[in-house]
């Protein structure tokens, strides 16, 4: 791949002001794919929903997605959208390094005219390694099989303050890493060797199994992202995570200081 690729899972402004065709920059609302009948936020649609959604937006097996967003942190859905792509099967997906912000930033062009893709067929098929269900996750609050990093704050991960509304908290064995700790200043991702240095600090060991959660599965795929760019391919995230976790779990499985402090 060029220099200006960075990694499969990246692309800079530059490069995709270079590679982007006309008519082919479509809207990825992930309110609208995801499972309309699910009680908990952006939870993963079916198969034929996601492949109907994206064919739309012209779509196939062979194109190469870049996503991203306007979010003013640089990044902060467009990972949700990448491990979506993913999970369903599709390897060429990669998120714009900087989002929007430096896209405008860097001086490429932009346009409020809304495209019109030309249709494509979109083959799905769910990658079940890179999805946890809450099942599984009770499950391996006894067994420890893989290890849990929570990207939500610090705060909402102790159980110090309120998660929208929500009692806070975390899934026992879990260890917290902000989602923005793999953020620069300007909205990029940090380096590998950064990133690493994050994971290790962490006691996070990416040989081994892992899984992400935060709040509604979106920027626990930030965690998936940072660990893809370190080299590990296979880190699930848990799509229900705490929306769902609060709601199911047993009072138990609910850790949280200021509960603690109350008893």
């Amino acid at each position: 791949m060029a220099p200006q690729v960075l990694s499969r899972a990246l692309v800079t402004a530059k490069w995709l002001s270079e590679a982007v065709q006309a008519g082919r920059v479509g809207f990825f609302d992930i309110e609208e794919c995801r499972d309309q009948s699910s009680p908990y936020d952006f939870m993963l649609p079916s198969e034929s929903h996601f492949a109907e959604y994206v064919g739309r937006l012209g779509v196939s097996n062979d194109t190469h997605v870049v996503v991203y967003d306007g979010d003013e942190l640089g990044t902060f859905y467009a990972p949700r959208a990448w491990w979506m792509f993913r999970v369903f099967g599709h390897k060429e997906v990669s998120v714009l390094n900087g989002g929007f912000k430096n896209w405008v930033k860097e001086g490429h062009p932009v346009t409020a005219e809304v495209s019109q893709p030309t249709p494509a067929v979109f083959k799905a098929r769910l990658n079940t390694i890179l999805l946890k269900t809450f099942e599984e996750m009770i499950q391996n609050v006894g067994s420890l099989r893989f290890q849990v990093v929570d990207s939500r704050p610090e705060g909402r991960f102790r159980g110090t303050e309120l998660d929208q509304g929500l009692e806070s908290g975390h899934i026992p064995g879990a260890v917290n890493i902000p989602f923005h700790s793999f953020l620069t200043e300007t909205g990029h991702e940090k380096s590998i060797e950064e990133i690493q240095q994050i994971f290790r600090e962490k006691n996070v060991d990416l040989s081994k199994p892992l899984a992400a959660t935060c709040r509604k599965g979106v920027t626990a795929c930030h965690i998936a992202l940072a660990a893809y760019l370190c080299g590990k391919r296979d880190v699930a995230v848990y799509d229900g995570s705490w929306s769902e976790w609060f709601h199911r779990a047993p009072p138990r499985y609910k850790v949280s200081e200021l509960k603690r402090n109350k008893a």
